[in-house]
């Protein structure tokens, strides 16, 4: 089962090493306790709305950039897991490109291309 919570943490935590800050300096500026916000990196809380909003605003990340990659990671979870459940075909290896926007089309069954305005990556099934 995919967890969007978790999903959304790690998207999190990753926007906040890219900036080189650590979980102190975050919490203390988005006005939230360092525990929960290792809760929510973690995957272990779900984060309101108005959470993700002061979180955002720390990181000064739009909450639509936030949610564009939760949405990339979605997408190619559900495809590893729809993957995963075809017997026939192993399970992909999972390919995080951050890309603006993704749409997965079928290329034969065993070969399925991402896409996005600037870049593809194939995944191909071994």
């Amino acid at each position: 089962m995919i967890l969007l919570r978790r999903l959304l943490g790690d998207v999190l935590r990753r926007q906040r090493q890219r900036q080189g800050r650590t979980l102190r300096e975050v919490s203390s500026s988005a006005r939230v306790s360092l525990g929960y916000l290792s809760e929510v990196e973690r995957g272990q809380k779900e984060a309101s709305s108005e959470l993700l909003s002061a979180i955002c605003d720390a990181l000064d990340v739009r909450m639509s950039e936030l949610m564009r990659e939760v949405s990339d990671e979605l997408a190619l979870a559900e495809l590893a897991q729809s993957a995963a459940a075809t017997p026939s075909e192993p399970v992909p290896t999972a390919v995080r490109p951050m890309l603006g926007s993704v749409s997965v089309t079928g290329v034969p069954p065993e070969r399925v291309t991402i896409k996005a305005p600037a870049e593809a990556v194939d995944v191909v099934a071994a």
